[in-house]
Parts: C-alpha cells; structure tokens; sequence
C-alpha cells in the first residue's frame, strides 16, 4: 500500500494488493478500520471514501502524524479475505431492495454466464451483496459479491437515458441508478427504492459498507 498526499489536510491511501487478496477486499478492510478508529477516537476525519481501489481520508488536521498511524493500523490478511457473503461482519446495515426482474438485458447475461434467466435471478437474489463504494452519481453504489468469473462486459453503446432505479450489472459490479442517466450497463431489473435523497441524512440509502440484498418483488 502507499500512502500520498493530498492538498493540505488530506492522504490517498493506494491499497495495491498482493497476488492472493483482491484490491476490493483490501479496500473494505480499510474502510471497516479506518471507520471504526474514527468512530473510537483515534482518528479524526472529516470524510473516509473508497473506491475501487483507494480509500481518500479528507480534513485531517495533521496528515504527517496520520500517515504515521496508517502504517501501524495495516489490517492484517485475515481480515482482509473477506467474502461478501461472509456473515461474520459486525457492523454492517443489512437492507433489502425489492426488485422487479425485468430487465430487457437479462437474456443477455444469461448467455454469458451459460445459464438460463431464472438461474440469472436465483444467483442474484441469493447472493448477499456489500456496497464496496459510491460514485458515476450522487448515490450509485457498486456492489460486490459476485464471483470473478461472473464478470461481465458493458454495451458496445451506452444507452442514451437508463431509468432511475434500474438494477444493473457491469464488470465484476451490481448496481442501481439513483436517477435517470446515460449508462452502458446490463438492465436486470429495476426498483422503487428510492437511493439518493438531498434532504435525508444520510442523503444515500446504500453507503460503503452496507450489506444488500435483492428480492423479487
């Protein structure tokens, strides 16, 4: 992992893992351990963000000493090689997203995972999501879960307008649009959920860490 600088009051943390942990696994243990020193004092933060494959700690009132912390907190492998079906996680909010499975391009993903469309939907109804970050819009979370060999290419051409709630996958993620959006992602589904809300606190119902799962609605 390296650890630069940002501006004056913030470090990028790059969790570049070895061989046999995957980055998005290594991000998350440093979220669940960067938020829980927050929350007991040891660190102070304005913002903690990951990503795909950093993790921003923003308003830090002395990022030299924080750096210096950081390489005495490196969460150890054990922790890292989580799965998201794991339940042994501790603090992470469990929601539910009803789902109509509609999609016009579940076909498609059939073909490429070899399987018919109702096999499609058993695997992504039995399959205990975690949201790993947020981003592409204000409250679009990207959920890991699926094995790799599951992953899959986006369209050729991205469609002009995807509806708001619509479920969909891309890569090795799941997701949900918060609003309506050009996106070239594969439509499964859609939902009523509403994900982002200026006035609510906090304004996105699917933060980094939350555990989802999808039902049939």
């Amino acid at each position: 992992m390296r650890i630069r600088p940002v501006g004056a009051h913030a470090l990028l943390l790059d969790c570049t893992a070895p061989a046999d942990v995957s980055e998005a696994a290594l991000v998350e243990a440093w979220r669940a351990e960067l938020w829980r020193r927050r929350a007991q004092g040891d660190l102070i933060a304005v913002e903690i963000v990951p990503a795909a494959s950093t993790v921003l700690l923003d308003g830090l009132p002395d990022p030299t000493t924080t750096a210096e912390q950081l390489a005495r907190w490196a969460p150890g492998v054990a922790k890292v090689d989580v799965k998201a079906e794991d339940d042994s996680d501790d603090d992470a909010a469990d929601v539910d997203v009803p789902v109509f499975f509609d999609g016009p391009d579940l076909p498609v993903v059939a073909e490429h995972w070899g399987v018919d469309v109702p096999a499609v939907l058993r695997r992504l109804t039995g399959t205990r999501f975690r949201v790993a970050f947020c981003g592409f819009a204000p409250g679009f979370p990207y959920l890991t879960g699926l094995p790799d060999e599951l992953a899959l290419p986006r369209l050729a051409t991205p469609r002009p307008r995807v509806p708001a709630g619509s479920v969909a996958l891309a890569g090795p993620y799941a997701g949900i649009y918060p609003s309506a959006s050009p996106g070239g992602w594969l439509l499964v589904g859609r939902t009523e959920l509403v994900l982002f809300d200026v006035y609510a606190d906090p304004p996105a119902r699917l933060g980094p860490g939350a555990r989802v799962r999808m039902v049939a609605a």
